[in-house]
């Protein structure tokens, strides 16, 4: 393959520039090739800048589009996501061609005065744009006040910091990748908040008749893309959208006879009165079929209902 320069498209925002400037470093340093970096503006981006919240009813995939939209018109020639922004559904023309190998995908809290969550005195004020968060908080019964919040990581914990807020939810992956988990106050077990599907994974898009896809294959992590194939084919089958109470969990473990694949999953309510929760396990090579199949359990004890309350 000859190709000079390798364009990569990513979103204007500290943690995306990161995200794509460490593929970017991947693909310098594994495949020989040179990256520029190309800023595309997305309309999530200007949802967030005019302080329109994220809510249920925001399209999946609000800060994939114009990326992709991109890519098709030849203006880059790799795209890089936050997986858990990436819709469930293919897009014509698109491969997403490689995941590299997963972030900690766990939630975490930043809060004031070191606290942890079970620390926070009843009505503080927690901040989260998730339903996801919201019902899984609600569920553990803490009394806690939870409030939407919108803004990237430093408009966030600088509610904390200013009192506006007691503490804050948000991705340990992110914090991780711009290098500020020391102001992490407590990690929190998936017991108590399972994450977003593909959480703290990346995928990175190619146009599907582009070449640098088969170099760009490389990049891949055998055991994340088994992972967050079972988490989205989860959250295909129960069609919750990306704003869903709908948590998911995946591993690929070592086992008697091979490595397994392990699938933690929950559907709540919005307000975390009613959840069901399962689990499951198969072979990695059948990730979409577990996590489907998964699904399909839940959806046969009422799991449609609640996640509909939320599509």
């Amino acid at each position: 393959m000859t190709r000079q320069t390798v364009r990569l498209g990513t979103r204007r925002s500290l943690l995306a520039r990161t995200q794509s400037g460490q593929v970017a470093d991947m693909i310098r340093d594994q495949l020989g090739l040179e990256v520029e970096l190309v800023e595309i503006v997305t309309e999530g981006d200007r949802s967030q800048a005019a302080g329109t919240p994220v809510t249920s009813a925001t399209p999946t995939g609000i800060y994939v589009s114009a990326l992709r939209d991109a890519l098709l018109a030849g203006e880059v020639d790799v795209a890089v996501h936050s997986l858990k922004d990436l819709p469930t559904y293919a897009a014509e023309g698109i491969d997403l061609i490689a995941i590299p190998v997963r972030e900690d995908p766990r939630d975490v809290i930043v809060a004031r005065d070191g606290l942890t969550l079970g620390e926070l005195p009843a009505g503080s004020k927690v901040g989260t744009g998730s339903p996801r968060r919201v019902a899984q908080l609600a569920a553990l019964g803490l009394s806690l006040e939870l409030t939407g919040v919108r803004g990237n990581i430093d408009t966030r914990i600088g509610k904390v910091r200013s009192g506006e807020f007691d503490a804050v939810v948000l991705a340990r992956a992110g914090l991780s990748r711009i290098g500020r988990l020391d102001e992490v106050t407590e990690m929190l077990d998936p017991l108590q908040m399972l994450p977003a599907p593909g959480q703290g994974a990346l995928g990175i898009e190619c146009r599907a008749d582009d070449e640098l896809g088969q170099t760009l294959r490389a990049l891949d992590h055998g055991p994340t893309r088994a992972a967050v194939t079972a988490e989205r084919a989860l959250l295909a089958t129960l069609e919750g959208g990306c704003a869903a109470p709908i948590g998911t969990l995946a591993d690929v473990v070592e086992g008697e006879d091979g490595d397994e694949l392990w699938v933690r999953a929950v559907v709540l309510s919005p307000d975390g009165a009613v959840a069901i929760r399962r689990s499951a396990s198969g072979s990695p090579a059948d990730a979409a079929g577990v996590g489907t199949r998964l699904a399909e359990e839940m959806l046969s004890e009422g799991a449609g209902t609640l996640a509909g309350d939320e599509s």
